[in-house]
């Protein structure tokens, strides 16, 4: 086999960027899911965010005054202008979209059933045979049941701060035991977001790694052990 045939048969990689807060986009070989693209954090044209689906996990704490355009189904969030052709999700159920699985799970944003700061939808997505869950802005550790309701999962992008606090992401990660741990810091400033995240790592057992632009991942080039990836904020450029 020639050196092209053989590029022209390799599985591309799986590709997820995160955009800020907990905005992540997710570029497979069939598809592009896009996650909690608001557009007080992408812009109301979405920063040249492009995407096949886009899916919320709340709705927007934070909408733009005189928001216009697509909304969600549930009509609580506007879409911004660049994923206005994209499949929009915002409740728990099971769907397959343009070859890509996802599962939503309902979930809440506070550890008193949505009592607080309402519901959350934690999304799985199966790109490319990876299996990247979600977590939105979840602010509580899982129950047996939820944990069934997930299954396994490769990635999970976790969110650090709000109600989330970096010792929690630390179990909640340890219950869903994946590959992979992207941590999604909310907060309002990079001075905001360093004691977040270091913190978070130290109850992780690791140490800051220089910040990726991306991941690029394949299920046969997932790591042994559990390993947190530090990502830039995209929405910063």
């Amino acid at each position: 086999m020639s050196p092209g045939a053989a590029a022209r048969g390799r599985i591309p990689d799986m590709e997820l960027t995160w955009y800020g807060r907990t905005c992540v986009r997710l570029k497979g070989r069939d598809a592009v899911v896009v996650a909690d693209a608001y557009p007080s954090v992408v812009g109301p044209t979405g920063r040249g965010i492009t995407g096949d689906i886009v899916t919320y996990s709340h709705p927007d704490d934070t909408p733009l005054p005189r928001a216009k355009g697509r909304a969600t189904p549930d009509g609580t969030t506007y879409l911004p202008t660049s994923l206005d052709g994209a499949f929009a999700l915002d409740g728990p159920g099971e769907y397959e979209i343009k070859h890509i699985l996802l599962n939503g799970v309902r979930t809440f944003r506070d550890d008193n059933r949505g009592a607080e700061r309402g519901r959350n939808v934690a999304f799985v997505v199966e790109v490319d045979g990876v299996h990247v869950i979600h977590l939105g802005d979840i602010g509580h550790t899982l129950t047996e049941e939820k944990i069934g309701e997930i299954g396994s999962v490769d990635i999970v992008c976790v969110p650090i701060g709000g109600q989330l606090s970096p010792t929690k992401a630390a179990e909640l990660v340890a219950q869903l035991d994946p590959k992979i741990v992207v941590p999604m810091p909310i907060c309002e400033d990079d001075a905001a977001c360093e004691p977040l995240l270091a913190r978070f790592l130290h109850e992780m057992g690791t140490t800051a790694s220089e910040p990726q632009a991306r991941l690029s991942i394949t299920p046969s080039g997932l790591p042994v052990e559990t390993t947190t990836v530090v990502l830039e904020s995209r929405g910063k450029v």
